[in-house]
């Protein structure tokens, strides 16, 4: 951080404040404390006559590779609005949320996903900007080894196990960089 967001001072300095426990940046001008915090990626795995839907990414990063539609939260909407937001963007699909799926940490990267699973309405759609492709897989169609991100196959695969055992969960999970733990797997 090269200048304080709050009032402009250079060089905001990276130290515990009084009462904290965590490095921050903090402005010794106007002694704001600037906090960097996890950022939130919402998504949809979404369903239609016992398939899923993936996309083709057509932007980096993994571009090429299969995704369950999603990406940062914005500003001002809710969660669950940019789970939304994020399946129209990539596959040009309204869809109807019916639960939290899967919560899923990376922090070594600071990022926490949140996938619904959801129903497509009328099984209508298309291929977004940010997509080169879409398309509807049964379990046994689908490209795991395309699969862009752990988080996605973490949901996929929690995904088939809830259908096979008759069961639908939320589910918490993590990948830890350091690989002591996996649980994509």
């Amino acid at each position: 951080m090269k200048y304080c967001s709050n009032c402009g001072a250079p060089n905001p300095v990276l130290e515990i404040p009084e009462g904290d426990t965590r490095p921050r940046y903090v402005c010794k001008r106007c002694h704001t404390i600037h906090y960097s915090n996890p950022n939130v990626v919402a998504g949809c795995l979404p369903l239609w006559k016992g398939q899923v839907l993936l996309c083709r990414r057509a932007i980096p990063p993994r571009e090429g590779y299969w995704n369950v539609p999603s990406g940062y939260l914005e500003n001002g909407e809710t969660v669950e609005e940019g789970a939304m937001r994020e399946v129209w963007e990539e596959a040009e699909a309204r869809v109807e949320i019916l639960g939290v799926h899967a919560l899923y940490s990376l922090p070594h990267i600071n990022q926490i996903y949140i996938h619904f699973l959801a129903e497509l309405k009328d099984g209508a759609f298309g291929i977004g900007p940010e997509s080169s492709e879409c398309r509807l897989f049964k379990e046994e169609e689908i490209p795991w080894d395309e699969i862009a991100f752990t988080s996605s196959v973490f949901s996929l695969r929690r995904f088939f196990a809830d259908r096979k055992a008759g069961t639908r969960k939320t589910h918490l999970g993590a990948y830890l960089h350091d690989h002591k733990k996996d649980p994509s797997k």
